[in-house]
C-alpha cells in the first residue's frame, strides 16, 4: 500500500484571521457523541422527538398545498424574509413584552447567522466588545473572525455583575470609539444557566447610554422556563437594544430560522451585509415555520417540552447531589438547557475529557466559553435536554467516577504540599 501525502498549498493564502479562530468543541464532539456506548452531555439539542408528527406534517403540507404556495416556498425571497413570518415574529416577541412592526424584523438563517452579521457590521480589528464570562462559545467563534478585543465580565447567580461591568467600562473610558457592543444572554444563560435580575437589566441599559455602546441581547431560551416569574427583556426597556431570537429551541433547529429585532437604521446595515452573505434565507423553511406558529397548537407542544425538560433537569440535579464530590459546585437553572459545574481550580476539565470519553460520557470543557486562555479551565457545561432521566443519572455517575479519580491524584499532591488547596474555584453559582 502506497502512502499518499497531501500538501496544503492554501495555507499561506488564507487570511490572518483564520489562524485566530477556534473550532467549536461541541461540533468536534459530535462524532464521539454518536457512539452507542457514549451518553452525551455536550450538545445543546432540543429533543425534537417530542414534536407531534401530525402538527409538523400539517405545517409542511400548508407550505406546499397549492402551486402558488409551492412556487413561493421554492423560490428566492427578499433579504429581510417572508412578510408573513416577520409578522409571526412580532406576535412571538409581543408575548414576552416587546412591541415591534414587521419592518423592525430581519429573518436570518438561525440566530447564529445573526451573530455573524452583527460581527461583520460593527467590528473592526482591535475594536472592543464585552461579553459575560462565561459566554456562548459560538458567539465568540462568530465574533473572532473580525478580530475584536474581547473583555469579559464575570457572572454570579444573578447574571453579569454590574459592579464589575462599571469598573471595566471606567477602564475603557466614556465614548471610546473602539467600544462597540455588549453581548448578553439574560435568560438561562448559555453555558451557566443563570438569569439576569431585572435590576441588573435596567442598570445595563443605563450604562449603555452612559458609555455609548450597543446591547446585543440573545434570547434563545427565554420561553423554556421551569419555575420563577417571567423577566422583561432588555429590548422592552430600550428600543435601541438589538434583540436576537430563534425557533431552534422551541420548534426545530433543522429549520434554520432566526431573527433580529432592531431599529430600522440598524436593520438596513445588517440587511446590506446579509445580501453579500446569502442573498436571502430559506423561503421553504420560513414558510413551514410560519404555518407551524400560525396553524398548529404550538403552545401546547412547548408546554410538553417544558414538562419533560423540567423532569430531566431535576434528575440531573439529584444525580449531582448523590454522586459528585463535595469539592464540586453547580448552578440551579430555572429554565433553559444547561448546568455549569465548577471543580477546584487545580482541575483541568479539558485534559480530563479523554478519560470521560473512555468512561462513556461527554461534556464541554469550561475554557471553551471564554476568550482564549482567560478562564473556565476548572469548569464544564453539561446538558440535560436530550437524554432520558435514567441516562442522565448514569452519565453523572460515570462522570463522578472520573472526577473522583482525578481528585484522588490531586489529593496526593496536596498532601505533599505541591498544590495549595486554599486556592478558591471561580464560581458562577454554588449549590
Amino acid at each position: 500500500m502506497t502512502a499518499h501525502l497531501e500538501f496544503d498549498r492554501s495555507d499561506d493564502k488564507v487570511a490572518n484571521r483564520i489562524h485566530k479562530m477556534r473550532s467549536s468543541p461541541v461540533r468536534d464532539l459530535f462524532s464521539a457523541a454518536t457512539r452507542d456506548d457514549v451518553i452525551s452531555l455536550s450538545g445543546g439539542m432540543p429533543d425534537v422527538r417530542l414534536l407531534p408528527v401530525e402538527e409538523v406534517d400539517r405545517a409542511i403540507e400548508a407550505a406546499m398545498h397549492s402551486p402558488k404556495d409551492r412556487a413561493e416556498a421554492l423560490q428566492y425571497g427578499s433579504t429581510e424574509g417572508r412578510p408573513g413570518m416577520r409578522s409571526v415574529v412580532c406576535d412571538l416577541v409581543r408575548d414576552v413584552g416587546i412591541r415591534c412592526k414587521p419592518e423592525n424584523v430581519l429573518l436570518t438563517s438561525g440566530a447564529q447567522e445573526a451573530l455573524d452579521l452583527i460581527g461583520k457590521t460593527f467590528i473592526d480589528a482591535g475594536d472592543i466588545i464585552i461579553t459575560e464570562g462565561p459566554t456562548y462559545l459560538t458567539a465568540l467563534q462568530a465574533f473572532s473572525a473580525y478580530e475584536p478585543e474581547v473583555h469579559f465580565v464575570e457572572c454570579d447567580e444573578d447574571g453579569m455583575r454590574m459592579d464589575l461591568l462599571e469598573a471595566e467600562l471606567e477602564r475603557i473610558g466614556h465614548n471610546n470609539p473602539r467600544l462597540k457592543f455588549a453581548y448578553v444572554i439574560p435568560n438561562f444563560q448559555n453555558p451557566s444557566g443563570v438569569t439576569m435580575t431585572p435590576e441588573r437589566r435596567r442598570r445595563l441599559v443605563e450604562l449603555s447610554h452612559e458609555y455609548n455602546f450597543i446591547i446585543v441581547e440573545d434570547d434563545p431560551y427565554g420561553r423554556i422556563r421551569f419555575e420563577g416569574g417571567h423577566q422583561i427583556p432588555c429590548k422592552a426597556l430600550d428600543d435601541e437594544v438589538v434583540y436576537l431570537g430563534t425557533i431552534s429551541k422551541i420548534f426545530a433547529p433543522g429549520l434554520r430560522v432566526g431573527w433580529v429585532v432592531a431599529p430600522r437604521h440598524v436593520l438596513s446595515k445588517l440587511s446590506l451585509v446579509k445580501q453579500g452573505t446569502d442573498l436571502c434565507g430559506s423561503s421553504i423553511d420560513q414558510s413551514i415555520v410560519q404555518h407551524y406558529f400560525t396553524d398548529t397548537p404550538w403552545q401546547r407542544v412547548l408546554q410538553k417540552f417544558i414538562s419533560v425538560y423540567t423532569e430531566r433537569r431535576d434528575a440531573m440535579l439529584a444525580a449531582l447531589e448523590e454522586y459528585f464530590p463535595p469539592e464540586a459546585t453547580w448552578t440551579h437553572p430555572e429554565g433553559g438547557l444547561f448546568i455549569w459545574v465548577t471543580l477546584p481550580e487545580y482541575v483541568d476539565t479539558g485534559s480530563m475529557l479523554a478519560e470521560a470519553l473512555d468512561a462513556g460520557v461527554t461534556y464541554v470543557p469550561g475554557d471553551s466559553f471564554y476568550p482564549k486562555a482567560s478562564g473556565g479551565k476548572n469548569c464544564m457545561r453539561i446538558n440535560f435536554s436530550y437524554e432520558s432521566p435514567e441516562n442522565l443519572t448514569e452519565a453523572i455517575r460515570r462522570l463522578a467516577e472520573v472526577i473522583e479519580r482525578r481528585l484522588e491524584l490531586y489529593r496526593v499532591f496536596i498532601d505533599a504540599g505541591a498544590i495549595d488547596p486554599s486556592r478558591a474555584p471561580i464560581n458562577v453559582h454554588m449549590r
